[in-house]
C-alpha cells in the first residue's frame, strides 16, 4: 500500500474552502493509501504566535479534522513537535540545499515581500521542513494543492539529490492533486475563500443562523458577463454541487438555463443544505473540544506509533552521511 503524507496548519477555523477542497479528500484517501496526517505545529512558528493560543489551536485542529472524519484507527494522526526527528532530519537536508532554491520559492517571495532581510530564517527554509516531513516516512505519495506543487518539486530535488550524494535512500515523493472543489470568497468571488478576507468564508464551526447569513449576503451578478454565468453565481452552483443531492442541482440549473432562476431561492437552498452538510461536523467538533484528554490521547498514539518509523528512517540517513560513528 502506498503511503501518503500530509501536514494540517493549526491556524484557526477551518473554512468550507478547506473541507470541499481538501479535508474531504484526505478522508477518503485512508481506504486507499497508508496514512499519516501531521498537525504541523512547528511549521506555525514562520509567523508569530501567542504561546497561550498555541495550544488551542492545535487542539482544534485536531478536533475539526477528527469531526471531518479522519480516523485514528485507519490513520497515524500526530503532533510534529512530538516527533523530534522532523527537525534533526530538516538540519541534515538544509545543508543539501542550495540557498538560490529556497529563495525562488514563490511563497517566499509573496510573504517576505520587501522585508526579506528582517523576516525570521524560517520563512525561508519552511520547505526543507516540509520535505523532511514527507521524506523522514519515505512518503512516496503527498495530496497537495496547486500553491504546494513548488515545495513539492524541491523536495522530490532534495530526495535526489540526497541518494545521488550518499546512495539510494528516498523514493521521490509524487504529487496527487486534490480533486476537490476550488470555492472562491463569498464576497469576492475572484479570489480563493480565506480567512484573510473578512466575509468571505463559512467556518465548519458556524452555527445556522449565521450561515444563512452569509450565503443570503454572497455576490451574485457583479455586471454584463456575455453568455457565460457570473464568477458569483458560478461559485454558488460550485458548492452546491458538493453539498447537495443531484436532482436539487439539476433543478437550479434547469431554471438557470430557461432563464428563470431567482438568486434568491438558489441561495435559500443552499444555505439550508451547507447546514444539513455542516451540522453534524460542527457538533462533533463541539463534543471533541470538551474532551481534550482523549484528543492528547490520540495524538500521543499517533506519535507512538509515527516515531519509530521516523527514528529508522533517521538512523540510515546518519549512518550513510557518517554521522554517530567514530570509524
Amino acid at each position: 500500500m502506498s503511503r501518503i503524507f500530509s501536514g494540517i496548519q493549526p491556524s484557526g477555523e477551518v473554512h468550507l474552502g478547506n473541507y470541499l477542497g481538501a479535508v474531504r479528500n484526505w478522508v477518503k484517501l485512508q481506504d486507499e493509501y497508508e496514512c499519516l496526517y501531521c498537525i504541523v505545529d512547528l511549521h506555525a512558528l514562520t509567523v508569530p504566535q501567542e504561546p497561550q493560543e498555541l495550544p488551542r489551536r492545535v487542539a482544534e485542529a485536531i478536533a475539526t479534522n477528527l469531526a471531518c472524519g479522519l480516523d485514528p484507527e485507519r490513520s497515524i494522526i500526530f503532533v510534529q513537535s512530538a516527533v523530534p526527528e522532523h527537525t534533526e532530519l530538516c538540519w541534515l537536508l538544509t545543508c543539501l540545499t542550495p540557498i538560490g532554491a529556497l529563495e525562488r520559492m514563490t511563497q517566499f517571495k509573496d510573504k517576505a515581500g520587501g522585508k526579506r532581510h528582517s523576516v525570521g530564517a524560517g520563512l525561508l527554509t519552511y520547505p526543507v521542513l516540509m520535505a523532511a516531513d514527507i521524506l523522514l516516512y519515505k512518503a512516496d505519495t503527498v495530496p497537495v494543492g496547486e500553491d504546494q506543487v513548488q515545495h513539492l518539486e524541491l523536495a522530490r530535488e532534495i530526495a535526489r539529490k540526497f541518494n545521488s550524494t550518499y546512495g539510494p535512500t528516498f523514493p521521490e515523493p509524487q504529487p496527487l492533486l486534490t480533486a476537490g472543489a476550488r470555492i472562491m470568497a463569498l464576497n469576492a468571488p475572484e479570489k480563493k475563500m480565506s480567512k484573510s478576507l473578512p466575509g468571505s468564508y463559512i467556518s465548519l464551526a458556524e452555527e445556522p443562523e449565521t450561515i444563512r447569513q452569509k450565503v443570503m449576503r454572497a455576490v451574485t451578478d457583479v455586471g454584463p458577463q456575455g453568455n457565460e454565468m457570473s464568477p458569483g453565481v458560478k461559485n454558488l452552483f460550485t458548492i452546491l454541487e458538493n453539498v447537495a443531492p443531484p436532482d436539487v442541482v439539476k433543478q437550479f440549473r434547469d431554471a438557470y438555463a430557461s432563464g428563470t432562476l431567482r438568486y434568491s431561492d438558489l441561495k435559500q437552498t443552499l444555505a439550508e443544505e451547507l447546514i444539513r452538510t455542516l451540522t453534524p461536523i460542527r457538533e462533533r467538533r463541539a463534543e471533541l473540544l470538551t474532551r481534550p484528554q482523549e484528543l492528547q490521547e490520540i495524538v500521543a498514539a499517533g506519535a507512538a506509533r509515527a516515531r519509530p518509523m521516523a527514528q529508522a528512517v533517521l538512523a540510515e540517513v546518519k549512518e550513510k552521511m557518517g554521522l554517530g560513528r567514530l570509524l
